[in-house]
């Protein structure tokens, strides 16, 4: 085995209420930014003891899996993301798919093939849904909600997405100015806390970025465009979303806001301005709904979260520039499904059969995928610089020698791994991959073993074609605020969802690993600080398939 795996053998917005995150936080961000470093350290596992959970399942307080919101009138989809046929690899070709109208039939599919049901999976008397958007342990902390004026047949205000009955809660009716549509997400942290412990933020960040990809890959289904208002602060999403509504959440789980998107049909956006009006809107609105509680009680409490939660709190600031990125067209792909299916037919794989390889240029196409263009989904709603790299065990790929491998997905980060990692590695150019891919093999091994360890022992990282663990710019982030930590993980949750769909086209599948070894990577790296860390896993493969499970259409249960 190689050396290299030897050891494995802008202040806050004014507000007409309170904060709320309770009181503003100092103007130094100093303690913030340390208050998230802490957090980060404290939730690591390590090869002698795992981050801080419940040890057990306490199935008795199992979260519900879906929000709802009683009292609340309801508005009933349609269930047109049947209906929607643009094929996948349309999705990635400038001015393919002439845009839909925005109205409820649109919306319907736009939700549907986002956030909507998928299946049903039952196993004896068990039985439980799958959704479009990808989640740690399929426990769903991330919840929609929509503030819309002047859609046909949809009245003015603010709704929640049920995706259990596809249908829109009304949380507010309100007279909002103009036309158009937002989108903001938000996070439930205790259904992911309640099997994780404090490693839970990080796994409702990722989904965050889970979420925003599958929103982006449905609306270019429908020639829509998605602009994520980077410059809201927390504290006016949830002014506008009826988050800061403590009485609303009265005995029931709160909800953390977390971004903010305009849904744009069309070229021209006029988000930049219109929706600070709207939460003036809808504090004058009348207000509806309570929220239903997710578990009976709960059985371990994790300040840690509350902590990181409030330092990691965004405030206003400026709007970003729209980046320009390169953009050159994806590599091909011979995928000719449409990209409702292939949404609808994304699952986490549970097992890989340890045999099958995929090419080198299947390969080069899932990291291609994973680079910001201008137009295509679904960096081309991300305002920032790409932070995030990977790091490539190639275990079973017809074209490329098992090994270390990393993709940079900026010229600039070439520079900085190099001097980051251990000297002695190789360096060398993947000379049959695109450029822009940067792919550089580090080592020639038998990476399975390493891969594996690091994976929290999963034989998932080692039986697959390869997996990888994605390195983010930690301290380059947290320069820009403590908030920029979240949109680590989100970036980590947008490469994650793009792996997974060109997994699906590519006739294999794709599963995140959460649970690793932090620090263990970095030192097989040679990483020594905290100008990187690894933040996410991922593996692809030939999935092993379990037959005792039984699959029902996702919302059989409306049409009987």
């Amino acid at each position: 085995m190689s050396a290299v795996f030897a050891r494995l053998g802008a202040g806050r917005a004014e507000a007409a209420s309170p904060s709320f995150f309770g009181e503003p936080m100092n103007e130094d961000m100093s303690a913030a930014a340390q208050a998230v470093r802490d957090y980060h350290r404290r939730s690591k596992h390590h090869l002698d003891r795992y981050a801080a959970g419940p040890g057990f399942m306490d199935w008795d307080t199992q979260p519900e899996p879906f929000r709802s919101w009683e009292g609340a009138e309801q508005t009933p989809l349609p269930l047109s993301g049947d209906g929607v046929a643009t094929p996948y690899a349309d999705l990635f070709r400038p001015a393919a798919v002439a845009a839909a109208p925005l109205d409820l039939d649109g919306l319907g599919a736009l939700l549907q093939l986002s956030f909507g049901l998928s299946a049903w999976k039952q196993s004896g008397t068990d039985r439980w849904a799958l959704r479009c958007n990808p989640s740690s342990g399929n426990l769903h902390p991330t919840e929609v909600y929509l503030a819309a004026a002047g859609v046909p047949r949809l009245a003015d205000g603010v709704y929640h997405y049920n995706s259990y009955g596809h249908v829109l809660e009304r949380r507010c009716a309100a007279s909002l100015s103009g036309s158009g549509v937002l989108l903001g997400l938000s996070s439930v942290h205790w259904r992911e806390a309640w099997k994780y412990g404090e490693r839970a933020f990080r796994y409702c960040q990722h989904d965050v970025g889970h979420a925003l990809a599958a929103l982006r890959y449905a609306a270019a289904a429908l020639g829509w465009r998605v602009r994520l208002l980077d410059h809201w602060s927390d504290d006016e999403i949830a002014a506008l979303l009826g988050l800061d509504r403590d009485e609303d959440f009265a005995g029931a789980e709160k909800e953390f806001p977390d971004l903010l998107c305009g849904i744009e049909p069309g070229e021209a956006s006029g988000f930049e301005t219109a929706p600070a009006a709207w939460v003036e809107a809808v504090r004058a609105g009348r207000w509806q709904g309570r929220a239903n509680r997710l578990s009976s009680r709960h059985s371990h409490h994790w300040p840690a979260i509350d902590v990181v939660a409030l330092a990691a709190a965004k405030p206003r600031t400026p709007l970003q520039p729209r980046r320009t990125p390169a953009n050159q067209p994806l590599l091909p792909i011979s995928c000719e499904e449409r990209a409702a299916d292939i949404i609808r037919q994304r699952r986490s794989a549970q097992s890989f059969d340890g045999v099958t390889s995929i090419t080198a240029k299947s390969l080069f196409r899932l990291l291609d995928a994973a680079l910001p263009r201008a137009k295509a989904p679904p960096f081309d709603c991300w305002p920032w610089t790409p932070r995030l790299h990977l790091v490539l065990f190639v275990h079973r790929v017809v074209g490329l020698a098992p090994g270390l491998y990393v993709s940079c997905r900026t010229a600039g980060a070439v520079s900085l791994l190099r001097h980051a990692f251990k000297p002695g590695l190789e360096w060398a150019p993947v000379e049959e991959a695109p450029a822009r891919l940067r792919l550089y093999r580090l080592a020639r091994a038998d990476a399975r073993k390493a891969a594996r360890t690091l994976s929290c022992h999963q034989d998932i990282a080692a039986d697959s074609a390869f997996s990888l663990g994605m390195l983010a710019e930690f301290d380059a982030a947290l320069d820009e605020g403590p908030w920029a930590y979240r949109r680590l993980f989100w970036e980590s949750g947008l490469i994650g969802q793009a792996l997974y769909l060109e997994a699906e086209a590519a006739g294999v599948r794709g599963t995140g690993i959460g649970c690793f070894f932090d620090d263990a990577l970095h030192e097989t790296l040679g990483i020594a600080g905290t100008a990187l860390q690894s933040l996410y896993h991922f593996t692809v493969g030939a999935p092993l398939i379990d037959e005792r499970l039984r699959t029902r259409p996702p919302y059989e249960h409306l049409q009987r």
